[in-house]
């Protein structure tokens, strides 16, 4: 026996020990006759949590749960599209659709119900070797609002190819048609909400986040899409992740819950982030909030899910204004005409019931205080406007076009006959209509491109509880923004989370601990430049012919300076020299008049003027250091300056050498002194000197004849 064949016996099974079918309730909100029923699964009472009963066959009592405002108004959203569609005269002329509803109590009652509507009106699901022709009792089900549900219907209903229209299932699981063929959604996958939200914390600079996650597949799963979008840009860290306990039905923590959760809130109020993360169910939060009210947290900006970011039930504890500023990613909002009357309707409009249907019911398919209950929230439903309720009215339409392309429809008539739900199934792959202003079709992956809102939450009475601030398309994957954020913090500032604060220009970043968000910031220095796009913790080296200044970006081409005569330390140094070339030159005119006095003579005689002249001509080249060089000035620089320097140090020597020694050596080495004056030693010693030190520099010059190379130098 095949995988296949093993599921269908199981399936007929679970049929024979499901309860048995309760007496009709004529005036019921639940069912609709009609020539072509629609299921519709909505969370209309939840627990996350109480999960018992699935160890053994037994179906919950999902009234014995907290009720949801939101899940009876998504109901209520699919019973007005049903009934527009039937009182319009053009879409589905002469044709009623009619609907079946059960309640699947958030997680505790999926798989009933989708046997339900697989099963026959005998409550028979026959084991028969090909489907194609099989009837079941609906035609498509709409629903149901979590991921988790969705994948436990689309379990039983992909085998027999019904579809699926699921309006706020989210996860990416979803998208893999080879194992759910038969599912589609009006709403964007988790991959865009997760964008939305990155792209927001990029836009207000919040690099240092908290994510808080809820202990089921969709806070883990949820997280895992943000962590691995993270890993894409060094952008953004996460400081620490931590999962929320989730209480049981009576909603009391108990003590190792609340061990728990005062943990977490310590390090919450521990942490310098201040913009928090959290996924997950509504249900799981009234208890953790309940708790950040206790501990008197604010300042923070508290960024929510998909599944509580427009929550009423949440957003009636107004004292949560002052823990911070709350933004959440939720569908766009679209105005339904006469939505907002209907919501709060009691009475039901009576259709003739075709001979064809046979109306039945089943268990969860009540709410008795439903319909109060939501008239206590009107207002801020109606206040906040119509956002996954649109989702629901768009999958009913949906289905409706693709019914109006099977029958045949024109504006007068369809052509009632059988409908397959693979038949219906592949219209709905190609329906493509406009509802409310809006383009609607499916992709690839069977999503409906909706436009995403990022709302903020509000508390004035009189205004939209959750403003729209921000709009995310799925098909350009940009973020635009359309109103300014009233931040709860003083002079409405932006609320700052980041690990450290921005480096200046020209300052790269040094790691400190894990996290490349936290770091300490370095000056480049001189010769080096940050280039931020490609490294942001390395100064890159600048290339041979360029340079750079501290802490700057880029580098520049070099270019040559030079002494100018209106600069300050030119002209200090021409004011020494002429002071040294006057002054020497006196010297020089006072040994010449005096020249055969004694006092000339035991100063040197000649060797004075050999000394005094080339000291005057080393004074006279101090002006061929202004300005740029040429071969003349190159010359005089690097030859005749040294000359004559090292022929006036030279005679400095050699005298300095008489005075100390020459006397001693005629008394003692009468022969050596004589040889030293017959030979004119000292003149002897300046030229050697001098034509060591002219000998390589005249060597080089004659080797080179092209211009001179001005080095580089920095500006």
């Amino acid at each position: 026996m095949g995988p296949q064949a093993r599921t269908l016996c199981l399936l007929s099974l679970l049929l024979h020990v499901l309860p048995k079918p309760g007496k009709l309730v004529e005036n019921s909100d639940f069912h609709l006759a009609g020539d072509y029923l629609l299921g519709g699964l909505f969370t209309l009472h939840a627990n996350v949590k109480s999960i018992s009963h699935l160890s053994y066959l037994q179906v919950p009592k999902c009234n014995e749960f907290t009720m949801k405002v939101l899940g009876y108004n998504l109901m209520q959203a699919m019973r007005f599209a049903v009934e527009e569609i039937n009182n319009c005269s053009s879409l589905l002329p002469g044709v009623l659709l009619g609907y079946e509803m059960v309640d699947v109590c958030y997680l505790s009652n999926n798989i009933h119900p989708g046997l339900y509507f697989l099963a026959q009106d005998d409550d028979l699901l026959p084991i028969l070797k090909d489907y194609s022709q099989y009837m079941p009792h609906v035609v498509a089900v709409i629903g149901p609002d979590n991921s988790e549900s969705a994948i436990t219907v689309s379990n039983i209903l992909s085998h027999f190819l019904i579809p699926q229209i699921t309006y706020s299932a989210i996860s990416d699981k979803l998208r893999d048609k080879r194992h759910f063929p038969s599912m589609l959604r009006t709403v964007p996958s988790a991959t865009h909400h997760i964008e939305a939200m990155v792209q927001l914390m990029v836009h207000f600079q919040w690099n240092w986040i908290v994510v808080l996650v809820s202990d089921d597949d969709y806070g883990r799963e949820n997280s895992h899409l943000l962590s691995q979008r993270l890993t894409k840009t060094s952008d953004i860290c996460i400081a620490f992740q931590e999962v929320l306990p989730i209480p049981e039905s009576s909603q009391v923590m108990r003590s190792e819950e609340q061990r728990q959760l005062d943990n977490i809130l310590d390090k919450l109020r521990r942490t310098s982030a201040r913009v928090v993360v959290v996924f997950s169910p509504e249900l799981s939060l009234y208890s953790f909030f309940h708790e950040v009210l206790r501990w008197n947290f604010t300042g923070f900006v508290w960024i929510a899910s998909e599944s509580w970011a427009i929550d009423p039930v949440l957003h009636n504890l107004t004292e949560l204004r002052h823990t911070g500023t709350f933004l959440g990613v939720t569908i766009q909002r679209v105005s339904i005409p006469g939505f907002s009357q209907f919501r709060v309707r009691r009475d039901k409009p009576g259709y003739p019931v075709p001979n064809t249907t046979n109306l039945r019911t089943t268990c969860n398919q009540d709410c008795d205080a439903c319909l109060n209950t939501t008239k206590s929230f009107n207002n801020i439903l109606i206040l906040s406007g119509e956002r996954v309720v649109y989702s629901v009215y768009s999958a009913v339409y949906a289905v409706a076009h693709a019914l109006h392309r099977l029958l045949g429809c024109n504006r007068v008539r369809c052509t009632k006959q059988k409908v397959y739900p693979w038949q219906l199934l592949r219209e709905i792959w190609h329906v493509n209509f406009t509802l409310l202003g809006n383009r609607l079709f499916f992709d690839q992956q069977g999503d409906m491109p909706m436009l995403l809102d990022i709302i903020q939450w509000q508390w004035d009475l009189s205004q939209n509880p959750f403003q729209s601030i921000a709009s995310y398309s799925p098909t350009s994957k940009r973020l635009t923004y359309i109103n300014n954020v009233s931040w709860y913090t003083p002079n409405n500032t932006v609320p700052v989370s980041m690990c450290s604060k921005s480096c200046q220009p020209g300052q790269m970043k040094k790691s400190v601990g894990l996290h490349p968000c936290c770091f300490e910031c370095l000056d480049c220095m001189p010769g080096t430049y940050l280039n931020r796009s490609a490294d942001e913790f390395n100064c890159l080296s600048c290339p041979g012919s360029m340079w750079s200044y501290k802490n700057d970006i880029t580098c520049f081409q070099r270019r040559p300076t030079f002494l100018e005569w209106h600069e300050v330390p030119t002209i200090v140094v021409a004011i020494l020299a002429a002071l040294g070339f006057f002054s020497t030159l006196a010297i020089l005119f006072i040994f010449w008049r005096h020249f055969q006095t004694p006092m000339v003579r035991s100063a040197g005689g000649p060797m004075c003027f050999l000394m005094l002249v080339p000291l005057l001509l080393a004074f006279g080249m101090v002006p061929v250091y202004v300005g740029p060089p040429t071969v003349f000035s190159c010359f005089c620089r690097q030859a005749f300056f040294t000359v004559c320097f090292s022929i006036c140090l030279s005679c400095i020597t050699v005298r300095s050498f008489q005075i100390v020694c020459v006397f001693k050596m005629a008394r003692r080495l009468p022969s050596a002194y004589s040889f030293w004056m017959r030979y004119h030693g000292p003149y002897v010693f300046v030229a050697f000197i001098t034509a060591i030190k002219v000998a390589p520099g005249g060597g080089q010059h004659a080797g080179h004849h092209h211009q001179p190379h001005w080095p580089d130098r920095p500006g």
